[in-house]
């Protein structure tokens, strides 16, 4: 018997599929992929324009690579993925406005060398949340305002990052604020890795929780969904959903990938004889992962706003670099030749 939607094949062909992972998930929510600007051209052009129905940009809006000096910023690559996707009808989440990571020096230097000033840098992060806000208006229907607040030690509330510790907490407060002033119109999103393991869990939500009760303008709570083979389990990712959305706040996954290897968080050197074959075994239990991710997201359709994959395809992901320089991952839907792996298969039949 052939299912519908899916191309007529032989025995001796890998399937193709005639419809995209957005036209599979139409009734459920839109489904988005992190792009550069170097891949709005070539094969995964295509890929993009068949499978998705929203974009990120995966590097180019971040505060180092849009605003690298005080007096200058670079939009070329920003705008050319904006354009796309206008020109492509995707809408296009932005990514992001506050990181303790990818921050150019200058904004928490004065000229001396000297560190500024709480005040100095309010003024600094409204005028460059006005300048990206404002130029994309109406463009970008969400951003991610604060990434990654959350301390990595459990014991640790918030991270000791250069933003806190020249304005303690109230930096989270007015970036949302100057984001909303901005584009009154926007979607406001807070993003963080690791929102499903529950001592983390807890402390996403205190700081969701602190912000809602403030009144500060925040929309939704992002969720990476840098996810492996071991983690999260099920229960864990209901879990994390129905907290998170019981603070009324719209749920997206941001950057979803999963890779075959353990969670590590320090960068290391590849180890000698350490494989980083794709095995079918690992094919296998990815392929799992993702059949029961997406079993999950159906069920919370009423709740979750969007899924985004981070990068294409396994030709290129941030993951053959990180933790591990030169250690290739495997962690998307897609092969190294854009072709639709078993992964893809069980996230779209359903």
């Amino acid at each position: 018997m052939l299912l519908a939607g899916f191309a007529v094949l032989s025995s001796q062909q890998t399937p193709a599929p005639e419809k995209g992972l957005k036209d599979y998930y139409e009734a459920y929510f839109p489904v988005g992929v992190a792009v550069g600007r170097a891949q709005l051209q070539g094969l995964e052009t295509e890929l993009i324009k068949q499978q998705f129905n929203s974009i990120t940009p995966e590097n180019a809006m971040k505060m180092g690579p849009i605003h690298p000096e005080e007096n200058r910023y670079f939009w070329t690559d920003a705008d050319a993925i904006v354009n796309f996707a206008q020109a492509n009808k995707l809408r296009v989440r932005g990514h992001n406005l506050l990181w303790h990571e990818q921050t150019p020096k200058w904004l928490f230097k004065n000229a001396d060398g000297s560190r500024v000033s709480k005040e100095v840098l309010l003024k600094r992060l409204h005028d460059h949340i006005f300048a990206v806000v404002k130029r994309y208006k109406g463009k970008i229907y969400a951003w991610d305002v604060v990434n990654e607040a959350i301390a990595d030690n459990p014991q640790e509330f918030l991270r000791n990052s250069e933003w806190y510790q020249i304005c303690g907490d109230e930096f989270i407060a007015k970036a949302f604020e100057y984001a909303h002033e901005a584009d009154p119109k926007a979607q406001l999103f807070y993003n963080d890795y690791n929102t499903e393991r529950p001592e983390k869990r807890e402390r996403v939500y205190k700081l969701l929780k602190q912000l809602k009760d403030a009144k500060v303008p925040i929309d939704g709570v992002g969720l990476q969904g840098h996810w492996s083979l071991q983690e999260p389990t099920e229960p864990e990712l209901r879990a994390a959903l129905d907290q998170y959305a019981s603070l009324g706040l719209k749920v997206q996954i941001t950057e979803l990938d999963v890779s075959i290897y353990p969670w590590e968080k320090e960068r290391r050197e590849k180890r000698p004889g350490e494989s980083d074959a794709y095995t079918p075994e690992l094919e296998r239990q990815q392929a799992a992962q993702y059949k029961m991710f997406f079993r999950v997201f159906r069920d919370y359709k009423n709740v979750l706003t969007g899924v985004t994959f981070w990068n294409v395809s396994d030709k290129y992901s941030w993951l053959d670099t990180y933790p591990v320089a030169g250690r290739k991952n495997y962690p998307l839907l897609f092969d190294q030749n854009q072709q639709p792996k078993k992964a893809f298969w069980e996230v779209v039949q359903f």
